[in-house]
């Protein structure tokens, strides 16, 4: 018998080990499934377009398809860190024309990850704390500034996009 008990408490350890971690206020909890709802059609978007167009811009003045990607999957993390965590970071953008598609998938995948794991884990008291937006100067809520990082995203996620339409590769359909 106290085998048994020391095999279901194992068991029922590894279940709970194995669920995702549940964030810790409401707005956090209303907000990670959009979150996870946009990196999934971000990542679709990063998928649809062939490698071998990675390169592909529609003037000389706009971002490469491959620079919009990660512009998006480094600016996730670099606007989570200055914003929503309020720590000093500055721009340091990776250099799209020497990484490949695999590349890029992994850096977007890496700031979707970080910034899920920062809504998981932060706490009321940081999201009610204010914070001023580099470009406007707007003082707003450490809370809404989760919705620039995700406008943002969406912003260059949109010219993509139009890259692959650009190109007759019809986008995935948003489904929100």
């Amino acid at each position: 018998m106290k085998q048994l008990l020391i095999l279901l408490s194992l068991v029922f350890c590894n279940i709970i080990s194995g669920q995702e971690e549940i964030p810790k206020t409401i707005f956090t909890k209303m907000y990670l499934p959009v979150w996870k709802e946009a990196q999934s059609h971000c990542i679709a978007v990063a998928k649809a377009m062939p490698a071998d167009l990675y390169s592909y811009k529609p003037t000389p003045e706009s971002k490469s398809f491959a620079e919009q990607m990660v512009h998006i999957g480094y600016t996730i993390e670099l606007l989570t860190k200055r914003y929503i965590q309020g720590m000093e970071v500055k721009p340091n953008t990776p250099d799209a024309s020497k990484m490949s598609k695999e590349d890029i998938l992994t850096l977007l995948k890496d700031g979707f990850n970080y910034t899920a794991q920062v809504i998981k884990t932060i706490e009321q008291e940081k999201l009610d704390e204010t914070c001023v937006m580099y470009h406007s100067g707007n003082t707003v809520s450490r809370a809404f500034a989760f919705f620039y990082v995700q406008d943002h995203l969406t912003n260059h996620r949109a010219k993509a996009n139009l890259y692959l339409r650009i190109n007759n590769i019809k986008p995935p359909e948003y489904t929100w």
